[in-house]
This record gives structure tokens, C-alpha cells and sequence, in this order.
């Protein structure tokens, strides 16, 4: 296997998997650690991930000094930190936030233009208007994104139109060190957010939360050195879940963050998964996969990310399953890689409706993006013959030590 080519073979998951740590609440936390000179000590962090590398470089670049090992990571400010990244490698797209923490922290910033899963019309307005909103003048230059703002950033009350995740991370990390209170409605109150929200308190942050309805901060000047340990990945947590439905498989799965997956977990179980819950594990076994119904939405709903996993999973049931995304509409684009390989499918309008039942052969296809390229791998198992991924590197970027779990679950057969 290597990052580009991921070649997948019929086969039955067996055994015990941990899940790391989550991919989208540890690259925010990297972030957070521009905001302090202090050290910053991360605990079950995935540093093998492919973006958690690209970020780790990018603190690097600005100066800070990072140290892993085996899911620890340290973070220190020994030297002086620059307030612009200079980075012409692949960017992903939490380089926003370290815009809106270079800005909080040194009143300017400079980040190159964000990068990442090209996921229908993602632009990143809310971020520059949170910018605006606070004080700060943003501008385009030359491949890159620029800040300036006249002080420190001035809080403020930040209505979101929609609930976005990354609009209210970095709404927070610009708060956190502005002048004054700043008050975010309609905030995107996630697993990972909470997260954030309770790293930064340890820093010495004074944030609360009143649920869907808003995010209160009172600006404070300086933010300290933390340890803190990040919360289970729960988009690797129910992969594994699928993963052991489809194939008829009996799989632990241990650091199972059974708070963060409550409506996913009850859609599967009605759906055929059956489930057994250990002290701080998930069994899943004897599963005969059923259609689904499922739309997306706002946690605790089913998470956009997590639809096409759950295409598969309707691919291996017998009858029509139904998937409404109306979060990203354009995301349905991987189905075209699934009928490669055999599933049937129907987009109409904001509907995707897959006829399960059908046969899979296995086929040479293309991660589009991370999610969807684990959705080519879980079909992979279950096809008859050899499937090839091209753009397997997309696949990496959200599940550590890939390669190294599957020996295990497989090697059984």
C-alpha cells in the first residue's frame, strides 16, 4: 500500500480496534496553540494523520518547536513566532483558523488561500466577515490571504446564517483574546468544538455555551501553556461500525464515543447493525444490513461526512435507501466511483436514492475526497475481486495508522 494506491481485497473484519483521536478536534487545537507562548500538551493525538503532518509543519514554519511520540504531542514557543506562514505545500483548509488566531494574537496575519475536500460551495465568507466584523481589514495577495487590524481585535455580536463549524471555531479563537465580549448565534455546537471550548478555558479562556442558541466570550489579554487530551474521532468510530456490519464481521471497537454518536447509532441499529455495548467499547456482530432513510444535519444529527459510508451500507442492504444531504448537495459526486464497481443509483434534485442488492465487482476508482474514498474502501471489502483507489492519499488525511488496522481486523481470513 502507499498514499496514491490503496489496494483492497474481499474480506471479513475481525478482532479489536482503538479509535484515535479525532481528526477535526486536534487540528483545531494545533491552531489554539498559536494563541499562547505556553506549551501545549496534547494527549491521544493523531500525529500519523496526513493533515495533522501538514500542520504540524505549518507551526514549525511560523517557529514553534513541536515533539511526538506514539500520540503525544508537545508544543512550544522558544523563538519569537512569525505572524504569517509562508507555505507554498499543499494547504488544507484550516488555514483560516490560523488567520483568525494570527490576527487575535498580533492584529495581522498572513496565510496562503485555503485548501482541502472540494465539497460543492464551500467559500469562506463567514470567515472574512467575522474578520471584518471585528475590526480587521482582509484582502487577497498573491495566492495568499492577509489581516490587518489597527489593535487588538474588538468583540462583537456574530450572527451566523448557517450553523458552520469552522465559521464558529474561528469566531471563538478571535474572541477569545479580543477586547470585551464577543457573542456568536447560531454557533455549530459540536463534539470538536466543545473541545476547543474546553482547552481554552484551561488556557484561561471565558467562554460558555448556551447550546444551539449562542456562544458567550469575554476577551481576555493573555491565554496560558495547557495538557489535554483529545476527544475520540467519532466519523473513525462508526466507520469501523459499518465496516463490521457489511462484511459480517465481529468487531470491538474501544474508545467508542458513544455520547457523540447517539442518532447515528439509532439509524443503524434500525437498520439491521446489531450492537453491543462494552465499558468503553462497541461490539458489532451478526448484522444484516437493512435500507435506510437518512437526511443530514446539525449535531446530533447524522453529519454530512458521515452520508457516504452510509451509501455503502445501503448498497449492501436488500431494497432502495434514500440519503438527503441538503447541507452540501454537490457531495453525492462520489456515487459515480461506487457504480464502478456495481451499485445502482438515482440523484434527483437533493435525493440520493441507492438500490441495494446488487452484486459489487471490484474495479479501479477515485478517492474525490477523504470521506469518500473510505466509502470505495468499505465497498472494497465487500466486492468480489481486487479494488484499486487511486488518490488514496485523501483516505490517510482522516484515519491514522490505516494500514496497520486493517492487517489486524483482516488477518483472520
Amino acid at each position: 500500500m502507499s498514499n496514491n494506491i490503496l489496494k483492497v481485497s474481499k474480506g471479513i473484519l475481525r478482532g479489536k480496534v482503538r479509535v484515535s483521536g479525532a481528526k477535526n478536534a486536534a487540528l483545531k487545537l494545533l491552531t489554539a496553540s498559536v494563541l499562547t507562548d505556553g506549551k501545549v500538551e496534547l494527549f491521544d493525538s493523531p500525529n500519523g494523520l496526513l493533515d495533522m503532518k501538514i500542520h504540524i509543519g505549518m507551526l514549525e514554519k511560523m517557529g514553534k518547536s513541536c515533539f511526538q511520540k506514539d500520540g503525544y504531542l508537545c508544543i512550544e514557543e522558544d523563538k519569537e513566532l512569525l505572524n504569517e506562514l509562508l507555505w507554498d505545500e499543499r494547504s488544507i483548509r484550516n488555514s483560516l483558523l490560523i488567520l483568525g488566531s494570527l490576527t487575535t494574537r498580533f492584529g495581522e496575519g498572513k496565510v496562503p488561500l485555503p485548501g482541502g475536500c472540494p465539497l460543492g460551495d464551500r467559500k469562506y465568507d463567514l470567515h472574512v466577515k467575522i474578520l471584518e466584523s471585528m475590526g480587521a481589514k482582509v484582502w487577497e495577495e498573491e495566492g495568499y490571504l492577509c489581516t490587518k487590524a489597527s489593535k487588538r481585535l474588538i468583540g462583537c455580536d456574530i450572527h451566523l446564517p448557517i450553523r458552520s463549524t469552522g465559521a464558529t471555531e474561528n469566531a471563538i479563537l478571535c474572541g477569545v483574546l479580543a477586547e470585551g465580549n464577543t457573542r456568536i448565534w447560531n454557533p455549530h455546537i459540536r463534539p470538536e468544538v466543545l473541545d476547543l471550548i474546553e482547552m481554552l478555558n484551561k488556557m484561561g479562556g471565558k467562554i460558555k455555551v448556551f447550546g444551539q442558541r449562542s456562544i458567550e466570550i469575554s476577551g481576555v489579554k493573555k491565554l496560558n501553556g495547557v495538557r489535554h487530551r483529545v476527544v475520540p474521532d467519532n466519523m473513525e468510530a462508526v466507520t469501523w461500525a459499518i465496516a463490521s456490519a457489511i462484511t459480517g464481521g465481529d468487531v470491538e471497537i474501544l474508545n467508542f464515543p458513544f455520547e457523540h454518536l447517539e442518532v447515528p447509532l439509532i439509524f443503524l441499529r434500525e437498520s439491521g447493525m446489531k450492537l453491543y455495548k462494552g465499558e468503553d467499547s462497541l461490539i458489532v456482530r451478526g448484522s444484516t444490513p437493512y435500507p435506510i432513510e437518512i437526511s443530514t444535519g446539525p449535531y446530533p444529527g447524522i453529519n454530512s461526512d458521515m452520508q457516504p459510508l452510509f451509501a455503502v451500507y445501503g448498497a449492501c442492504s436488500e431494497g432502495d435507501s434514500k440519503i438527503v444531504d441538503l447541507r452540501f448537495p454537490g457531495r453525492y459526486g462520489y456515487v459515480e466511483e461506487l457504480a464502478k464497481m456495481g451499485v445502482k443509483y438515482k440523484i434527483e434534485g437533493d435525493l440520493l436514492k441507492i438500490s441495494g442488492g446488487n452484486k459489487l465487482n471490484g474495479a479501479k476508482v477515485k478517492a474525490v475526497d477523504l470521506r469518500a474514498g473510505m466509502a470505495l474502501l468499505l465497498a472494497g471489502l465487500i466486492a468480489e475481486g481486487e479494488t484499486v483507489i487511486e488518490d488514496a492519499w485523501q483516505i490517510y488525511r482522516g484515519y491514522e495508522n490505516l494500514d496497520e488496522k486493517l492487517k489486524v481486523l483482516l488477518s483472520s481470513n
